[in-house]
């Protein structure tokens, strides 16, 4: 028992003979002796460098900008600004010292600037004109290249929307974008928000600043937000080092608000056109990856790119097709057979001139696909063009038709460069005014073809109309150098840029036929028998 007893003392010896000692807990000490050193760049550049140090200090925080995120800075370094402000004014900067236990200690600086920043004189004028220019969204521009769109922002495309043409809410579109300056190289931006001051927002900033609305995701809306965000700054164009422009509007924004912080990217800047990009960091965490925005405006002047031109009032050109038989041989000439691979898009039918195909009957054009076996295929159509008999230069042209239903039909009306025989397609250029796929029934589809953008890759805007196979539908076009809008009954749905350098600044003729399968209408429906595109009229306006 004795020697049981000892075995227990000597065990319990050990025990308390290994237990650590109690730490000692490290004074928390506030950092002391804060100075800031401030350099500011004599050539009015508004180039502002900081550096902090202090005793104990970890790291620093350096704000430029009230509100504005802090420049981290560790002891030994600095941290360089630009204000983007010009004239003379005093600037507070504020450096908080913190150190490893957390504590902190702060001071205000108060900087006396002299700045003038200078915007080239090219540059100037093609943002800003002659003293004032002012800017509305190119909202006629869908597609790939469109007005508005967003993408991750480790790409510059807007993988992951690209609006159509005015998909948009109507308070996006009333905007205006108002560069100006003065001549002691003063720099004004004003936003300009249209009917009740409303502003299209995004989703995740509705709910930021509107904590008690019921929103839901990617569910942009119309607010009127005059009382929590500038829509007056100044404005500056910077040149950076990695050769890209940056547009800097200080605390405002252009037109869609999505908390980019001011700055966005200049992608192209013409006199005609700036697009730009911006980054945004969303708030609500539905979205928690920074995104950027895409947005094309263009001069106000232009018309908005979807203002229907007051300009085409004279009619040159109209086909009633008021007299029963054959359409009229001396605007209509006639293409025969199935072309080379099917038309060049593996179509089925063969094309004819026979009144089962194609007839004028009670002010109608009509042309109807068949299913019969006719000179080795298995299906027969029409297409009629006026190639050398009818052709002009830009203009808006206008068709009322009913197009034809069924899977597999392939109904277009559309002109061809009227050099194609010695330019050959797609140099010769192709304008779509209307293209309608069966296995798609109701959607309707305009292009462009040239020799960059042709066949799959061709520049493409479409919208959905119902009841075409039902009744009349006007499609129409509306052609110029700078442009070429498509619509539907009056509304725009597309549009598609125009340049010297495109092959739409000359003669073009027109073109109506159906075609039945292809690259286009697809799979062909067995139980199909016939069907017919009825055109009531044809008019063009210059």
């Amino acid at each position: 028992m004795l020697r049981f007893r000892y075995l227990i003392l000597l065990t319990l010896a050990g025990l308390f003979s290994c237990q650590e000692d109690e730490p000692e807990l490290q004074s928390l000490v506030v950092p002391a002796n804060l100075q800031v050193q401030v350099s500011v760049a004599p050539d009015q550049s508004g180039n502002v460098t900081v550096t902090p140090q202090a005793d104990n200090a970890l790291y620093f925080h350096v704000v430029f900008l009230p509100g504005d995120n802090p420049v981290v800075v560790r002891p030994g370094g600095s941290a360089s600004f630009r204000f983007t402000r010009s004239g003379q004014y005093t600037a507070p900067v504020t450096v908080v010292a913190f150190s490893p236990g957390g504590l902190a200690s702060s001071t205000t600086v108060s900087l006396d600037l002299d700045v003038r920043l200078f915007i080239d004189a090219q540059t100037l004028q093609q943002i800003a004109g002659n003293g004032e220019k002012r800017w509305v969204w190119n909202a006629s521009e869908g597609g790939p290249e469109g007005h508005f769109g967003v993408g991750p922002v480790n790409t510059y495309f807007p993988e992951f929307f690209t609006a159509p043409a005015n998909a948009l809410n109507p308070c996006l579109y009333d905007d205006v974008l108002v560069f100006s300056y003065d001549d002691q190289d003063n720099y004004s931006f004003k936003l300009e928000p249209g009917t009740d001051d409303l502003t299209f927002m995004n989703w995740a900033e509705v709910n930021r600043y509107f904590p008690d609305a019921v929103v839901g995701q990617f569910a942009d809306e119309c607010r009127d937000i005059t009382e929590f965000v500038d829509f007056e700054s100044d404005f500056v164009i910077i040149d950076n080092a990695d050769g890209t422009r940056t547009l800097d509007v200080g605390g405002s924004f252009l037109s869609y608000f999505s908390v980019v912080s001011g700055e966005y990217e200049i992608i192209e800047l013409t006199e005609d056109r700036l697009s730009v990009r911006g980054i945004s960091d969303p708030f609500d965490s539905r979205e928690p990856n920074p995104l950027a925005w895409y947005f094309t405006f263009v001069p106000e002047d232009a018309g908005n790119g979807g203002t229907p031109d007051p300009g085409f009032d004279t009619l040159i050109f109209e086909e009633g097709f008021d007299v029963d038989g054959a359409p009229d041989p001396a605007v209509w000439n006639y293409d025969l057979g199935t072309g080379v691979d099917g038309w060049g898009n593996f179509e089925s039918q063969y094309y004819t001139d026979r009144p089962e195909n194609v007839v004028v009957e009670n002010g109608v054009l009509k042309i109807t696909a068949r299913r019969e076996s006719f000179s080795g295929s298995d299906f027969t159509s029409a297409r009629i063009q006026s190639y050398q008999k009818f052709e002009f230069q830009y203009g808006r042209v206008e068709v009322r038709a009913k197009l034809p239903t069924g899977g597999g039909t392939w109904p277009a009306i559309w002109m061809l460069g009227a050099d194609f025989e010695t330019n050959i397609w797609p140099a010769a250029g192709e304008i779509d005014i209307m293209e309608h796929a069966g296995n798609d029934q109701d959607r309707i589809s305009g292009s462009t073809h040239d020799p960059n953008n042709f066949a799959g890759d061709a520049r493409t805007g479409s919208t959905v109309v119902a009841g075409v196979s039902n009744d009349f539908h006007i499609y129409a076009l509306e052609w110029t150098a700078a442009e070429i809008r498509f619509y539907v009954d009056g509304e725009q749905y597309f549009a598609a840029s125009n340049d010297a350098g495109l092959p739409f600044n000359k003669d073009f003729f027109l073109v109506l036929n159906v075609a039945m399968g292809g690259t286009f209408g697809g799979s062909i429906d067995p139980a199909f028998t016939e069907s017919a595109m009825e055109v009531d009229y044809i008019r063009v306006y210059q």
